[in-house]
C-alpha cells in the first residue's frame, strides 16, 4: 500500500485514507486530514440531519481553489455497506431517469465521503419516499444589502410564520446569507410548501418593498434581501446544518440564536459572519444542537 495510503477502522468498518496532508483550504492552511476530523467530530449533530435524505455532494479534489463537481451519484468505487437509494431524478440535466443516490446514515460512510473531499453536502427537504418534513427560506442579501439585512427580514419572517403556528430557526448558509428552517407535518407535496413559502415571501414584499424582494430576477436584487422560497421545490436541495463551504476559510452552515440573529439586525455584532470548523465545534459543546427541534416533525401549513 501507497505509504500516502492507509486503513482505518470506523465503528467496524474498514476505511483507506489517503493523502491526509494535502491542504484543501490553501489560504488558511487546512488539510484534508482535517477536514476529515472535522466532520468525526461535528457527526453527532450533523447525522441526525442527513439520515434518510438523498445526499448531493460538492467535491473539490484539489482544494477550493482547484475545481469542483457536483456529484449525486454513487461514485463507481462506492463500498457495498454504503446505503444508496435509487430514486426519481426529475429535470436531471443528463436525462437521468433515477438516480443511485448515497444516504449518509452513519459516522463511516461520512469519514468515506470526507475522504473524497466531498466538502459541501447538501440535501433535499424531504426523507426518502416521503413527503417535505422540513420548509426552508433562503435570504440572499443584494449589495448594498449584506448580513445585517438578512437579520432584520429573519425576525420579519419569524413573527409571520409564528402568526400561521409555524417555527423557524436561523442558520448562516456559510457563505454571504442565511436561512430559515421549519419543521413540518410531512403531509403535504413540495408543490404546496413552496407555494406557501412563495405567499409569505410576496407579503412581505408588499409590505417592505425597500428591503424585501421575492422574485428572482439578479437585476431586482441590489440594496434588498431576496426570499427564496424555491428552495422547496422537490428537485432543489440545501446546504446541511454543519456542512463545510468552499471558501478561503473552512467555514460552516452554522445554527445561530434568535438572540444573535437580533443583535445582528441592530448592527451591534456580526451574529452570520463564516463561523469556521473550529468554533462552531466550540459552539456545540455550548450549545449543543440548536437546530435539534427540526427533527421531532411540526404542523401542517396553512392551505
Amino acid at each position: 500500500m501507497p505509504a500516502d495510503r492507509f486503513p482505518v477502522e470506523v465503528q467496524g468498518r474498514t476505511l483507506e485514507l489517503s493523502n491526509l496532508d494535502k491542504v484543501l483550504y490553501p489560504a488558511a492552511g487546512f488539510t484534508k486530514g482535517e477536514v476529515i476530523d472535522y466532520y468525526t467530530r461535528i457527526a453527532p449533530v450533523l447525522l441526525p440531519h442527513l439520515a434518510d435524505r438523498a445526499l448531493t455532494r460538492i467535491r473539490y479534489p484539489n482544494g477550493v481553489t482547484g475545481g469542483s463537481f457536483f456529484e449525486k451519484n454513487a461514485p463507481a468505487a462506492t463500498p457495498s455497506w454504503v446505503r444508496v437509494e435509487t430514486l426519481p431524478a426529475p429535470g436531471s440535466t443528463k436525462g437521468r431517469e433515477t438516480i443511485d443516490y448515497v444516504v449518509a446514515d452513519d459516522l463511516p460512510t461520512l469519514v468515506w465521503l470526507a475522504n473524497l473531499a466531498a466538502l459541501e453536502l447538501h440535501t433535499p427537504q424531504w426523507k426518502v419516499g416521503a413527503h417535505p418534513d422540513l420548509m426552508v427560506i433562503d435570504l440572499d442579501p443584494g449589495a448594498p444589502a449584506a448580513l445585517e439585512q438578512c437579520c432584520q427580514v429573519a425576525l420579519t419572517l419569524r413573527d409571520r410564520l409564528a402568526a400561521d403556528g409555524i417555527d423557524s430557526y436561523p442558520k448562516t448558509s456559510g457563505k454571504k446569507g442565511m436561512q430559515l428552517c421549519c419543521p413540518i407535518s410531512g403531509t403535504q407535496p413540495a408543490d404546496d410548501v413552496s407555494a406557501y413559502a412563495r405567499r409569505v415571501a410576496q407579503e412581505l414584499e408588499r409590505e417592505q418593498p425597500k428591503l424585501v424582494v421575492s422574485k428572482m430576477a439578479k437585476n431586482l436584487r441590489p440594496g434588498k434581501v431576496f426570499i427564496d422560497w424555491s428552495q422547496n421545490n422537490a428537485a432543489k436541495t440545501t446546504v446541511a446544518p454543519y456542512s463545510l463551504r468552499a471558501q478561503p476559510v473552512p467555514s460552516v452552515s452554522t445554527p445561530l440564536t434568535w438572540d444573535e440573529v437580533s443583535a445582528g439586525a441592530a448592527g451591534r455584532r456580526p451574529a452570520t459572519r463564516p463561523y469556521p470548523a473550529g468554533e462552531v465545534l466550540d459552539r456545540v459543546e455550548r450549545h449543543g444542537d440548536l437546530l435539534a427541534p427540526l427533527l421531532d416533525g411540526g404542523p401542517a401549513l396553512p392551505e
